[in-house]
């Protein structure tokens, strides 16, 4: 059976494992240093051997091979493989933000690209490890099928998303208005031509990746600054765990996850709360982040251009009487939309890291470390975004709950469809709410 890769501790000759060193204890000479800082890494290592025991019903998961750049490891190969990992995963960390930074400066399609490759990344991890387990018991068309059913239920999301924001482009394109008008017939036909030989797994692993970033993509049209900062936060979130995990941790919050520690606690959802609030003021100050994302077809591209919201806009707070008194003012300036970065950035502390939990106990069940090997230091797309899915669904619901009002292009969508008497009717109907509103004055008869 697999034996699970370990950071510190050995086994035993008999096979069982060396506990760790309790706090004061040294093993002696020259690795008196390296063995205390190792302590609480031993502690997640005994977790891991002690689910090492062997299922007869799962199957054996191939070890992932190293994939780190040859000149890292002749960089870093003086080092313990504690700190090897730490400055391994910090450079890569690095790498992905500036990336990501790019990207970001590229625009809101290119954004929405990254969202896509990253959902069929984690979905074919996922039924990669799928695969493994079914074909062991000889079910043909396992991966045929799969990939068949991830274009499926993305023709379903984006044609209802192509539906929503690009009505006006649907509307000069005869063949596209025939997909639109029959999507959902088309969608439901499709799948039942897939449904012949389906799986529970591929399903499950289409709610988790496809229905998630479907919601990513719907949060970004409202505007880059509601992908921005949850997004952000989760990051943050996860680089304060780590980091005071590392440094600092020594019980872990939750068994089956290694860098989440109760010490460290507090700091983390500090500084996520204090990182988000910031990042929400920097960012409600540009039109670029603040309105939503729309096609222009008279430009053929997408713009982000518009009369920023109140939600946008400087507002007067006046402060509680303790406060009051400590910062020796009546009242501070700030953007609602900071008010809504704190229950943002709570929920990626507090909430968001189950997703986590929930990838950590799925690969401790099938006994392996990480999703894939893409990365090096930080294992698959899947264990870097395990807890953004969650983070995404939560915006969505927040969005919808709190912020967003009726879709006027789906309005206009719905309306362009309509009979010519039925949208006459409308129109005067239209007109006489406007007239007596007094937005528009009424026409004088002759």
């Amino acid at each position: 059976m697999l034996e699970l890769r370990h950071r510190g501790g050995c086994p035993s000759p008999g096979g069982a494992v060396t506990p760790p060193l309790r706090e004061g204890e040294a093993a002696g000479g020259d690795h008196e240093t390296e063995s205390t800082s190792d302590k609480e890494t031993d502690i997640d290592d005994r977790y891991g051997d002690l689910d090492a025991r062997g299922d007869s019903d799962v199957p054996e998961m191939p070890l992932s091979s190293d994939r780190t750049p040859e000149i890292l490891k002749k960089a870093l190969s003086g080092l313990s493989s504690r700190w090897k990992n730490w400055w391994i995963r910090g450079i890569l960390t690095l790498t992905m933000i500036s990336l990501f930074f790019l990207i970001i400066y590229m625009g809101s399609f290119m954004l929405m690209l990254l969202v896509l490759g990253i959902q069929v990344k984690c979905f074919h991890e996922i039924i990669t490890i799928g695969y493994r387990v079914y074909h062991s018991y000889d079910l043909p068309w396992f991966r045929t099928l799969s990939w068949y059913f991830l274009l499926c239920v993305n023709y379903f999301f984006y044609g209802e998303t192509v539906a929503d924001y690009f009505a006006t482009f649907v509307q000069r394109e005869e063949q596209l208005q025939f997909l639109i008008r029959y999507h959902r017939f088309i969608s439901f036909a499709l799948y039942l031509a897939g449904n012949l030989r389906s799986f529970a797994w591929t399903h499950v692993t289409l709610l988790i990746t496809v229905t998630q970033s479907h919601l990513v993509i719907q949060n970004l049209f409202e505007g880059m600054i509601w992908f921005l900062v949850p997004i952000s936060s989760v990051i943050c979130n996860d680089i304060t765990a780590y980091l005071f995990g590392f440094f600092f941790g020594r019980t872990p919050l939750i068994k089956v996850m290694r860098n989440f520690r109760r010490k460290p606690f507090p700091f983390r959802f500090l500084g996520t709360l204090m990182f988000a609030h910031e990042a929400a003021y920097v960012l409600s100050k540009y039109q670029y982040f603040v309105c939503p994302v729309e096609y222009r077809s008279d430009v053929n591209s997408f713009v982000t251009e518009c009369e920023p919201s109140e939600l946008f806009q400087l507002q007067s707070y006046s402060l509680p009487p303790f406060l009051k008194a400590v910062l020796r003012r009546e009242t501070v300036s700030m953007y609602p939309f900071q008010i809504h970065s704190i229950a943002l950035s709570t929920f990626a502390s507090l909430i968001g890291p189950f997703g986590g939990f929930f990838a950590s106990g799925f690969k401790r069940a099938f006994k392996i470390k990480d999703f894939a090997n893409t990365i090096p230091g930080h294992g698959g797309i899947m264990d870097r975004f395990d807890c953004q899915y969650l983070m995404a669904t939560f915006v969505h619901v927040y969005i919808t709950s709190f912020i967003r009002g009726p879709n006027p292009s789906k309005v206009l969508q719905q309306l362009l469809v309509l009979q010519p008497e039925q949208q006459l009717n409308i129109y005067k109907t239209l007109k006489t709410h406007l007239i007596e509103k007094g937005i528009l004055q009424p026409t004088l008869k002759v």
